[in-house]
Formats: C-alpha cells, sequence, structure tokens
C-alpha cells in the first residue's frame, strides 16, 4: 500500500467527511428502492469505511509521532 503523509490523509477525510454529509441530505430526496437511492446508499457506505480507515492510517501516524 502507497504511504500518504499525515497532511494528505487529513484533507483527504476532509473532503469526504464534506461529500458524505452532502450524501446524507440528498438521501432524503430520493425514493428508497430506486437505482439512484441504492446507488447512493452504496457510495455512504464506502465512504463511511473510507473515513474509518483513514482514522485507523491517522491514529497510526499519530502514535508513532509521540
Amino acid at each position: 500500500m502507497e504511504n500518504y503523509s499525515k497532511e494528505e490523509l487529513e484533507e483527504a477525510l476532509k473532503s469526504i467527511t464534506s461529500t458524505l454529509s452532502k450524501c446524507e441530505k440528498v438521501k432524503m430526496k430520493l425514493a428508497e428502492g430506486t437505482p439512484q437511492w441504492t446507488l447512493l446508499i452504496r457510495r455512504i457506505k464506502s465512504f463511511e469505511i473510507s473515513i474509518k480507515l483513514i482514522k485507523i492510517e491517522l491514529d497510526k501516524i499519530n502514535r508513532k509521532n509521540k
């Protein structure tokens, strides 16, 4: 896996968190069960997983720098 700097991870986290927030707002406007809704739900889950993985990497960096 490629190594990313702390700054790169923090910027990615900020961007993904913002996009996730926007997706959550759109979700309320879509009809459940439609293809658009299903795709959005999958994207939201992907963003949530990405956020968790980035936070794990940031924790490793922070522990290493102590």
